[in-house]
């Protein structure tokens, strides 16, 4: 992370090349700008900077929990390519691209991966669409994990991904920010029906675990983006995975999913708890 955030507050001075376009506000703190400042990235502005360490200020592990989920992310793709075989991913709400970028990870086992990554901001598709379709095997959409039918009858999505075979469908740090009104069982439900059997579903998600400061201090950070954080149980995730059998670990704190070392101990820091699991569907 940078360490002179000095530019006061309203300016509109950018880490690194942040993308233009529609959207495109440094002035309005984004979400996805939020979480890239959080893993230590340089794509952000100082309304991003302002809100994000609003939250650590509250929960100075905040920085770890996000790179912790990252990291589940390269660990459950590296499952998925080297273990259980799968050629195909959609990343639902891939945020900005970052380091060990999903294709990234699949292609090197597996370099005849085929990815799609959808988002519904225009700067994440926009930075996307400059760094990471790459070559024909990898693409990016905008559309809204809350309209799956626009991402499955996308023409690229159609393109590169065959659902008659096994797919893998990531939905990370996605659904938290799917309210109950706006139906994520249904949304699962969609995505589930059209994947083939063999196909694997992987989920992070904020649970209500963490201190009731810790998780006001998150909510307050993204409501300034226009998003609101919905924490939910871990009885409330497994039912987004009806239809898939939950593969060891189950559904665990992100760092503790078949982490490759032991992960550390609680720091003592009010953690933001994200749980996360992987399924297969029957």
């Amino acid at each position: 992370m940078s360490d002179d955030h000095s530019p006061p507050p309203g300016q509109a001075v950018p880490q690194g090349a942040a993308p233009g376009g529609q959207g495109d506000d440094a002035n309005i703190a984004n979400g996805a700008r939020i979480y890239d400042y959080l893993l230590g990235g340089k794509n952000n502005y100082v309304a991003d900077r302002v809100a994000a360490d609003r939250m650590i200020a509250e929960n100075p592990g905040a920085p770890v929990t996000a790179k912790a989920n990252r990291a589940f992310l390269g660990r459950a793709v590296r499952f998925l390519v080297e273990e259980a075989g799968i050629r195909q991913f959609l990343d639902v709400g891939a945020g900005l691209p970052t380091q060990q970028n999903v294709h990234e990870v699949a292609q090197r086992s597996a370099p005849d991966a085929r990815v799609v990554y959808v988002d519904h901001d225009p700067v994440v598709v926009a930075h996307g669409q400059a760094l990471l379709a790459t070559s024909d095997a990898v693409t990016v959409i905008q559309a809204d994990a809350r309209r799956p039918a626009d991402i499955l009858d996308h023409p690229e999505t159609c393109r590169l991904i065959d659902f008659s075979e096994p797919v893998a469908v990531l939905l990370v740090a996605v659904l938290h920010f799917v309210s109950d009104e706006e139906d994520p069982d249904g949304i699962l439900a969609r995505f589930a029906e059209v994947m083939a059997p063999g196909s694997h579903l992987a989920i992070s998600h904020t649970v209500g675990e963490s201190p009731a400061q810790v998780m006001a201090a998150a909510q307050r950070g993204f409501q300034g983006t226009g998003a609101l954080l919905t924490p939910r149980t871990r009885p409330e995730l497994r039912r987004f995975f009806q239809g898939f059998d939950i593969l060891e670990p189950g559904l665990v704190r992100v760092a503790e999913w078949r982490p490759t070392i032991p992960p550390p101990p609680s720091s003592g820091n009010s953690p933001w708890v994200i749980v996360g699991g992987v399924g297969r569907k029957r």
